[in-house]
C-alpha cells in the first residue's frame, strides 16, 4: 500500500468493513446467543475472506493513458496498486462489504488518481471527457447508497478521484464568520483548522471521523445538531466547482436575487454535474458550554408530538432526537443499562451559559406539558461516547451473521406516524419468514417547523442469501416510503441505490431537467455514472 494511505485525522479505512481496523471488536458469545434468540434463526459465523484472496479485476489503465493522467498530477499519484484500488472499489453499505467480504471487488476503479488543486482537477476532467474515461470522485468513503461505487458504464475506463490532498484551509474571516476550506478536508481536520481560529462548523454526522466537507456538499448532510446549527447546504456560501466544460464560481453573497441560485443545484448533485473543489462556509464561535438532558415519554407518538412542540417554538435545543419503544429499550440493554420506559429523548444545548439556561427552562417547560417526564444529563452522555461507534457494532453483526443496515427518509409532522408505520410494516412483511424474524427500530433524527426525518435500524439474520434478503427489504421500504409521500432520501442522498424511485420523487419534468443540466455541463456523461441523475424511460 501507499506510504501516504492515512491521514493525520484518521487511519485508512477498513477495505471489508467502517472505519479503523484496530477499533473492530469481537462479539460477545453471550449476546450473539441472545441475538439469535431474540431474531428466532440460526446464526453463523461469516468472516471475510483473506485480502489476496479477493477477485480484484485488473486495471484497464492503457500506457498511454496513465501517462496523459500523469502529466497532469505526477506519476506518483497515478495509483493502481490492488491494495489501493481495493479500498476505492466502493462505499460503506451493507452490500458494499457483503461483496467485499465474500472476496467480490467488482466494480473497481482501473486507477486511483489524486489531484493537488482545483487546477488540476479542472484539467483532469477535461481530459477525461476527451478520452471518455468514467471519473467517480471520492472524499472520505462513506457512502451507504453506492455514491462512489466505481460504475463505468459505457466507457472502457474508470478512475477514482481522490480529493484527499485538496485539504487546506484556504481563507478565514473573522469578521465575516465564514471561511473557505478545501474538498478534501476530513471533518475532524476542519474542526482543527477553525478551532485554531476559535470558531467551529458544528457538523457533526455519524460519518463525521471519515467524511470530507467536499462530501458533506455533495450529499446535502446533516449532522446530529441540525435543530440548532441547520444542515450543512445551510451553512454553505459559496463553491467552486471543476466541471468539463470549465469552472463555477457560484456564490459569496449572505444573499441574492439574481436569479436562481445555482449554487443549490450543485448541492447534492452527488458528483454528477461537476466535482466540487472549495467550499465556502458559516462558520461560529465555539461554544463556551454544553448542556444535555434526556427525557422519557410514554410511547413514541408522544414522543413525536413534543419535538414538533418544540420546532415550532422560539425555545429549540442545539439537537434533539427521540428513539421509539424498540430503539431505545435495544440501546439500553446493549449498553448494560436499564431500559427507560417507553421511549426516550435526547437533547443538547450549546451556546453562552446564559443562553442556554434560558432556552433550556423554555424547553422543560414544553417537555413537561407535552407528557414526558426529565432523566438528566447520563443518557445523553451515553449517546455522545458511542455516536461514532454503531458502524462498528454492525460490522461485527455482520461478521456473525446478521445483518444490521439503517435507511432513512423524512416528511411533514401529519405524515409522520403514518409513514413510520408504513416502513415498519414493509420492513417486516420482506423480512419475517422461514429464516427468521427481524428487529426493526426507529428514531427521529432532525426536526423542522413542518415535519422530520425518520432513521430506521433493521437487524435480521443474514440467512441463505443475505445480498438477496437485504435488497427486497430495501425495495419493500422505498416504495413504502414512495407511497407514503416520503422523501427516498434525507440524508443519505440518492447515488445509485435510491436513483430508482428519482421520478417518483421529482416527476418525469425533473427528471428531464436533470438530464438536461448534466448534459450541459457533462456532454460526454463522464461524471459519476448511473448516479442520482434518472435514466430516460
Amino acid at each position: 500500500m501507499a506510504n501516504d494511505e492515512t491521514t493525520p485525522s484518521a487511519p485508512e479505512m477498513s477495505w471489508f468493513a467502517w472505519g479503523d481496523p484496530e477499533r473492530a471488536k469481537a462479539l460477545d458469545p453471550g449476546l450473539r446467543d441472545l441475538i439469535a434468540q431474540a431474531l428466532g434463526a440460526d446464526v453463523h459465523a461469516m468472516p471475510p475472506v483473506d485480502e489476496a484472496d479477493v477477485d480484484l479485476p485488473p486495471s484497464r489503465l492503457t500506457d498511454h493513458l496513465r501517462e496523459a493522467l500523469a502529466g497532469v498530477v505526477g506519476p506518483e499519484h497515478v495509483v493502481t496498486d490492488d491494495a489501493v484500488r481495493l479500498r476505492r472499489s466502493g462505499g460503506k453499505s451493507t452490500p458494499d462489504l457483503l461483496r467485499r467480504r465474500s472476496g467480490q471487488a467488482d466494480p473497481a476503479p482501473d486507477a486511483v488518481i489524486r489531484p493537488a488543486d482545483h487546477d488540476q482537477v479542472q484539467r483532469l476532467l477535461e481530459l477525461c471527457s476527451d478520452k471518455g474515461v468514467a471519473v467517480v470522485p471520492f472524499g472520505g468513503g462513506t457512502s451507504v447508497v453506492g455514491g462512489v461505487d466505481p460504475l463505468r458504464g459505457p466507457f472502457g475506463t474508470v478512475i477514482a478521484l481522490d480529493l484527499r490532498r485538496l485539504d487546506s484551509l484556504v481563507s478565514f474571516d473573522r469578521t465575516s464568520l465564514t471561511a473557505v476550506l478545501g474538498a478534501g478536508v476530513r471533518a475532524p481536520r476542519a474542526e482543527e483548522l477553525l478551532g485554531e481560529h476559535g470558531h467551529t462548523l458544528g457538523h457533526m454526522p455519524q460519518s463525521f471521523e471519515y467524511a470530507t466537507v467536499g462530501g458533506f456538499a455533495a450529499t446535502r448532510s446533516a449532522g446530529q445538531a441540525s435543530a440548532g446549527y441547520g444542515r450543512f447546504e445551510d451553512m454553505v456560501m459559496s463553491l467552486r466547482v471543476a466541471t468539463p466544460r470549465g469552472t463555477l464560481e457560484l456564490g459569496g453573497a449572505p444573499a441574492s436575487a439574481a436569479g436562481p441560485d445555482l449554487k443549490r443545484l450543485v448541492l447534492g448533485s452527488e458528483g454528477t454535474l461537476g466535482v466540487i473543489t472549495e467550499v465556502g462556509l458559516r462558520v461560529r464561535p465555539v461554544p463556551e458550554a454544553v448542556l444535555d438532558e434526556a427525557w422519557c415519554f410514554p410511547d413514541f407518538a408522544t414522543g413525536t408530538e413534543a419535538l414538533r412542540v418544540l420546532a415550532q417554538s422560539d425555545a429549540r435545543p442545539t439537537m434533539a432526537r427521540v428513539l421509539d419503544e424498540s430503539e431505545t429499550f435495544v440501546g439500553a440493554a446493549m449498553g448494560g443499562r436499564e431500559a427507560t420506559p417507553g421511549c426516550q429523548a435526547v437533547l443538547g444545548f450549546e451556546g453562552t451559559a446564559e443562553e442556554i439556561e434560558t432556552r433550556a427552562a423554555l424547553v422543560r417547560e414544553l417537555m413537561t406539558e407535552a407528557g414526558g417526564t426529565r432523566l438528566g444529563p447520563e443518557p445523553v452522555a451515553h449517546w455522545r461516547e458511542n455516536r461514532f461507534s454503531t458502524p462498528y457494532l454492525r460490522d461485527t453483526l455482520l461478521g456473525a451473521g446478521v445483518l444490521a443496515e439503517t435507511l432513512e427518509t423524512a416528511t411533514t409532522w401529519t405524515g409522520l406516524l403514518p409513514l413510520y408505520e408504513a416502513v415498519t410494516d414493509a420492513l417486516e412483511s420482506a423480512l419475517v419468514g422461514e429464516e427468521g424474524g427481524a428487529v426493526v427500530m426507529c428514531h427521529v433524527s432532525h426536526t423542522y417547523p413542518t415535519g422530520a426525518s425518520l432513521y430506521f435500524t433493521v437487524a435480521t439474520a443474514a440467512g441463505t442469501d443475505p445480498l438477496a434478503r437485504w435488497d427486497r427489504a430495501k425495495r419493500a421500504a422505498s416504495d413504502a416510503i414512495a407511497g407514503a409521500g416520503g422523501t427516498i432520501s434525507h440524508h443519505h442522498a440518492v447515488g445509485a441505490d435510491h436513483r430508482p424511485w428519482m421520478v417518483s420523487e421529482i416527476g418525469p419534468l425533473g427528471a428531464e431537467i436533470l438530464r438536461s443540466v448534466k448534459a450541459s455541463l457533462d456532454p460526454e456523461g463522464v461524471l459519476n455514472p448511473g448516479k442520482l441523475v434518472p435514466e430516460r424511460s
